[in-house]
């Protein structure tokens, strides 16, 4: 399995932080289309109606602005950082374990919110959320939000609900009679480390853990060492949402961690899946739409941040993700993510979610914690079996 893990330097986000905010000035007024915007995004983020007619909002904002739109599709954040990293694209839909990483790296550029008049428009919780927002400064507009859910088979669970994070993390016989050795997966990303963490809060209080991104040595050490338990059990480590979906109907597979997505999905096939919001809590994420810092095409970028916070596009984005929208007004009289639509995806569990954010050695927590940069060594180290 292809595994699109890339290191980052040793260098902490603390101290880039302190130039980021003043490394570039926003756009002061817009001017005409440049005719073209390239995207990096996750996959069923930018849709044109190629899989679902139902699904469209790249075709009209086209036709509106004669800004043609491509799309690179990355499978994970650490993938995103590195295609921003090479550049040639205008803008990126990060989330939060990315997005602090693109400002401290100079890769994306503030915004001016004046610009984009749906801005007051967004959710108050998000407007200033620390995974986009440095020194009081805006690196993007808030996209889609959700949390990591607990998805599991309801035939090995005999159509009970599992409360705990445990059946993907210790070995256990499950309510169909059989171990759950082999059926389970985890996320092929360093911030999975959070989900041991989180997991560890819980059932080692001891440790004192605050915060699951702000990790001293023996905490991290701790979680590590909860993943390396974990490996045993992995079937496979799962990072393209399609393939995990394929793995829960033809290869046995019966409890991961997962997004609404891959949920609504296979329900929407009569598959006996459900998910979960486990005793513990879950991690979660909160997508950001930024601006790459050498971008060839800005007002087209801008046009297109501006159509993306539409309640249209909100709701329609939102009810193909099994996101929540970032704005809202989408989830009222949106035919495709119906009233319930929001409620369903998490709305109300805003608080209840653990938002990615990017690991740094200076944390409020406890003064000093291990970095991002030891997290995706030392995960690799964990998936490879080493």
């Amino acid at each position: 399995m292809k595994r699109t893990l890339h290191s980052c330097t040793a260098l902490t986000l603390s101290l880039a932080f302190a130039t980021a905010a003043i490394a570039q000035e926003p756009l002061k007024e817009l001017g005409p289309g440049e005719g073209e915007v390239s995207i990096v995004a996750w996959a069923g983020y930018i849709e044109r109606g190629e899989t679902d007619k139902a699904y469209d909002w790249v075709t009209a904002f086209e036709e509106k602005t004669s800004c043609k739109v491509t799309v690179k599709t990355a499978a994970t954040s650490d993938e995103m950082v590195a295609l921003m990293n090479e550049g040639g694209f205008d803008l990126v839909t990060a989330s939060g374990d990315a997005s602090l990483r693109l400002v401290a790296g100079k890769r994306v550029q503030p915004i001016n919110t004046d610009l984009i008049p749906s801005w007051k428009t967004v959710d108050e919780r998000l407007q200033n959320a620390p995974w986009h927002t440095v020194g009081g400064v805006h690196y993007g507009t808030p996209y889609l939000w959700g949390p990591n859910v607990l998805m599991y088979n309801t035939e090995a669970f005999k159509g009970e609900a599992p409360t705990s994070w445990k059946v993907v993390f210790e070995e256990m016989t499950l309510p169909d009679g059989k171990s759950n050795k082999g059926r389970v997966q985890a996320y092929d990303g360093p911030i999975h480390i959070a989900d041991a963490a989180l997991y560890l809060m819980a059932h080692k209080p001891d440790l004192g853990i605050k915060d699951p991104y702000e990790l001293n040595e023996d905490q991290y050490k701790a979680a590590l060492d909860l993943l390396r338990g974990q490996r045993a059990l992995v079937g496979r480590y799962w990072h393209d949402a399609m393939i995990q979906i394929d793995d829960f109907k033809n290869e046995g597979v019966v409890a991961s961690g997962s997004w609404p997505f891959q949920v609504n999905l296979m329900k929407a096939e009569n598959q006996p899946i459900a998910s979960t919001f486990p005793e513990e809590g879950v991690t979660g994420w909160s997508d950001t739409t930024m601006l790459h810092a050498e971008s060839q095409h800005p007002n087209c970028a801008y046009m297109w941040m501006e159509h993306s916070l539409s309640p249209k596009v909100q709701g329609d984005a939102a009810a193909w993700f099994g996101a929540v929208p970032s704005v809202p007004a989408a989830c009222k009289g949106n035919a495709l993510l119906t009233d319930e639509g929001c409620s369903t995806n998490g709305f109300d569990n805003f608080e209840k979610i653990r938002f990615w954010r990017t690991p740094t050695t200076k944390c409020e927590s406890q003064g000093e914690c291990v970095p991002y940069h030891r997290w995706v060594s030392d995960y690799i180290g964990v998936i490879g079996g080493r």
